[in-house]
């Protein structure tokens, strides 16, 4: 994708882009048929070629961008163990900047300060996140059972 990131966050791929990913992520499924751990690829920019090898996990998440491209979906890699600033880490929580320094502080999410500014690792924002889901699901699970309990049509 060509477009400019704004804010922190990719933009939305454009109806040709989708297209394009649709293309790509089917042309690039036929040939992930092969178990080896490394895949060479052909990439061709005009009237020149170039043999690329790379690993099978790497060709796996190319695969994984392109169908999120072709689902409309903004995709933006970050290293697992990159750090985040603040506003960074509240645009990936979708949160506002002040909502997630209150998580910082009642130390919900492992953060580290550098100067005055907070860091929090995108690793450690996962674990959050995944800690919130699975909360999350414990309650909706137990709704659905007190719904089920007093015959509520659920």
């Amino acid at each position: 994708m060509n477009a400019p990131v704004q804010q922190g966050l990719p933009n939305l791929p454009t109806e040709q882009e989708i297209a394009l990913a649709k293309e790509g992520s089917r042309e690039l499924s036929m040939v992930m048929t092969t178990p080896e751990e490394t895949q060479e690829i052909t990439v061709c920019m005009g009237h020149s070629e170039q043999r690329v090898h790379m690993p099978a996990s790497a060709i796996q998440m190319l695969m994984d961008i392109l169908v999120n491209i072709s689902q409309g979906n903004a995709v933006q890699v970050v290293p697992v163990h990159a750090e985040l600033t603040t506003q960074q880490a509240a645009d990936i929580l979708m949160v506002s900047r002040p909502y997630l320094v209150k998580l910082l502080d009642e130390k919900k999410i492992e953060h580290r300060k550098v100067g005055s500014h907070r860091r929090i690792r995108y690793n450690d924002l996962l674990k959050f996140k995944e800690q919130e889901e699975r909360a999350r699901n414990a309650v909706l699970d137990q709704l659905a059972a007190e719904a089920q309990e007093l015959d509520m049509g659920y």
